[in-house]
C-alpha cells in the first residue's frame, strides 16, 4: 500500500521492511501519534532550544540538536558524550514526553526488541540543505539496546550502511511518520542523512523534526 507524501491517515499495519540483520523500516508507524509527536517536540524545543553543535574537529553541524530525557547527547571541542544537564542552561533537559516514549517502545517491540527502555531522546531540526554524514551512534555505554529513529516533516533519504565504513551506504526514502529501528548485528552499522531536499510540509512547512531514542547508561 503506498501513501501520499504529506498523508498523515493512519495506515493498515505493513510487515517491517527488514533492511539488514536487525534493522527494519516500519512505514507509517507512527502516523497516528504524529500530531501528539509534533506538539511534545515543539514543546522540548521551546524549554531546550535547537543548537548546532561543534565536533571536536571544530566544525559546525548543519542540523539543530537538542534533547529530552534523563540525558541528553552533546558535542564540543573536547569530545562527544551524554550529559545529564543542557549546557547552555546548567539545566536538566525537559523530561521525555509520554508520547515519546510510547511510541519509542512500540516501535521496538515490534522490531523485535521488547526490552528498550529510552533514557535519552536526541531531538534534530533539519531545514533544506542540512544533512548528517555517515557514523557511528557508539557514546552508549549499553549496546544492546537499539536505536529507534522517528522521522516526521519532509521527506529525507536515509544512508545504512554496515559496520564497516568502507562499505557503500544503502539509500531509503523516509516519509513523515516512519520509523527506522536498529540493532543486534547492525547496532554499529554507518548511518546519515543525505542533504535535505527543499520543500513544503503541510504540518511542519521546510522542515525536518527526527526524534532518536536510545539507551544511553
Amino acid at each position: 500500500m503506498t501513501r501520499s507524501l504529506f498523508d498523515e491517515t493512519p495506515t493498515p499495519y505493513l510487515a517491517p521492511e527488514r533492511i539488514a540483520p536487525g534493522a527494519v523500516l516500519l512505514r507509517g508507524f507512527a502516523l497516528d501519534l504524529a500530531g501528539a509527536l509534533l506538539q511534545a517536540a515543539e514543546q522540548v524545543i521551546a524549554a531546550a532550544p535547537l543548537r548546532h553543535l561543534v565536533t571536536p574537529g571544530g566544525r559546525s553541524m548543519s542540523v539543530g540538536m537538542t534533547n529530552c530525557g534523563a540525558l541528553g547527547w552533546v558535542s564540543d571541542r573536547s569530545g562527544y558524550r551524554y550529559s545529564a544537564s543542557d549546557p547552555q542552561s546548567g539545566q536538566p533537559w525537559p523530561p521525555m514526553p509520554d508520547c515519546f516514549r510510547e511510541v519509542a517502545l512500540r516501535a521496538a517491540a515490534q522490531a523485535g526488541f521488547e526490552r528498550f527502555n529510552p533514557d535519552a531522546c536526541l531531538v534534530n531540526g533539519y531545514a533544506p540543505g542540512a544533512r548528517l554524514s555517515l557514523h557511528q551512534d557508539k557514546d552508549e555505554c549499553d549496546l544492546t539496546a537499539p536505536i529507534v529513529s522517528v522521522s516526521l516533516g519532509l521527506p529525507a533519504i536515509f544512508l545504512f550502511g554496515t559496520t564497516t565504513r568502507s562499505e557503500p551506504a544503502a539509500r531509503y526514502r523516509l516519509l513523515h511518520g516512519d520509523v527506522a529501528v536498529w540493532g543486534g548485528p547492525s547496532r554499529l552499522a554507518y548511518h546519515g542523512v543525505a542533504p535535505l531536499a527543499d520543500g513544503d510540509h503541510v504540518r511542519l512547512g521546510r522542515r525536518r523534526i527526527n526524534l532518536t531514542f536510545r539507551r544511553a547508561r
